[in-house]
């Protein structure tokens, strides 16, 4: 019976060491340090926001010439094609012309043999009639000789032309290409701006919204925020936190179609299940920070939208510090309120394809802060506090329990 009760309690005593062992990569931060960071991030964010305004005018711009240059490559194919026709027709026309001077030729040198041959050759009758039927044939052996030169430049300059025009359509399609990859390379760093959750606009008024937070929970100006909005927040009982007593998986079955790859990539874990409306569940027990839908539309995202996301956001006690787990593309929100307590069996909403997303998944997060007022942190800072879920919850690629 001892022995029971001495295993339990190293049981007991592991997790919690284990809990408290976790990542939790905080840094002091005082409202004044914050303040500061704010201002020097929200003129920052003004510059990137005008940034992208300059880039959608040189886009415009690009846009247009483009149209052009694919204008004047169709009109030198166009060309092209019909100086081909023209040169086929003269090849044809000489072909003729070459059987018809070889005729007339053998007409000549039959002209200069007996007379048997010349009336066998041209039927004539007389000295008369041979005589202008040989002046014919010279006559038509010059015109001949002429009508050969004629074709020869013309398929001689026809040559040259198509060989012009050929480089020119090289050329153009090269200066065609070059001016998509530019046109990519801007919308590149604009979509790079933009395809952030938070729109410009809401993570400078977060970042303010943030330090104003802090000043009316009462922190001091060099206090470290977080260790004074833990202990004001745990002294009052409606802001209070519970502390988590173990982690679940956030669906009853599913598999991983995406894993973590840390900040400067994918910042999360995504997750789908053969149920594309399967109940999504708390990680851990605690309070609901956010509910809310991105600024994701066609214009912000370079991917397929299909509509603001729904996402949730739950602030989570560990050690007395906070984390904050993210749960976005939801289809539609459970029967839950922001301040509400939640333990690892509610329902928060279900998995869903709103947003960004190419398919009905979970995209999980799991940050030390958040972006929104409370949360402690700015956006930049937030995707660098990111932590792998899968220091928190075992996720094989396949599973079928919490």
């Amino acid at each position: 019976m001892k022995i029971k009760k001495i295993i339990c309690s190293i049981i007991i005593v592991s997790v919690f060491v284990s809990l408290f062992a976790l990542p939790l990569n905080t840094k002091a931060k005082t409202i004044k340090e914050f303040e500061a960071e704010v201002e020097k991030y929200t003129n920052e964010l003004e510059s990137k926001k005008n940034a992208i305004a300059t880039n959608d005018a040189e886009i415009a711009q690009i846009h247009k010439e483009i149209a052009a240059i694919e204008k004047q490559v169709q009109a030198a194919e166009a060309e092209i094609v019909k100086l081909q026709e023209e040169i086929d027709a003269s090849n044809l026309e000489i072909e003729q012309k070459s059987e018809e001077s070889k005729r007339i030729l053998e007409y000549y040198q039959i002209s200069n043999g007996d007379n048997i041959y010349l009336e066998y050759a041209f039927g004539a009758t007389s000295i008369t009639d041979m005589i202008y039927r040989l002046s014919v044939i010279e006559q038509l052996t010059d015109y001949n000789d002429k009508i050969m030169k004629e074709l020869e430049i013309l398929i001689e300059e026809n040559k040259k032309k198509q060989e012009e025009l050929t480089k020119k359509t090289t050329e153009l399609k090269k200066l065609n290409l070059k001016l998509r990859a530019e046109e990519n390379k801007i919308y590149a760093e604009s979509a790079s701006i933009r395809e952030a959750m938070p729109s410009i606009e809401e993570q400078i008024k977060a970042a303010k919204d943030n330090v104003e937070y802090y000043k009316k929970l009462g922190c001091g100006d060099t206090e470290d925020i977080q260790k004074c909005q833990y202990r004001i927040e745990q002294q009052n009982s409606s802001m209070s936190v519970p502390s988590v007593n173990g982690f679940y998986r956030p669906m009853q079955n599913g598999y991983v179609t995406q894993w973590y790859t840390g900040f400067g990539g994918h910042i999360g874990i995504d997750l789908s299940s053969s149920n594309k409306s399967i109940d999504i569940y708390p990680i851990a027990k605690g309070i609901v920070f956010k509910i809310y839908h991105d600024n994701c539309s066609s214009k912000t995202c370079r991917y397929g939208c299909n509509g603001r996301a729904k996402v949730v956001k739950i602030r989570h006690n560990i050690g007395e510090k906070y984390i904050y787990s993210t749960y976005a593309h939801l289809s539609s929100f459970g029967d839950i309120y922001e301040g509400m307590m939640v333990t690892e069996f509610t329902s928060i909403g279900k998995m869903g394809n709103t947003g960004c997303s190419t398919g009905p998944h979970l995209h999980l997060e799991i940050s030390t802060c958040d972006w929104n007022a409370g949360g402690g942190c700015k956006w930049d800072e937030y995707q660098q506090r990111t932590i792998n879920p899968t220091a928190y919850v075992k996720f094989p690629s396949r599973f079928n329990n919490r």
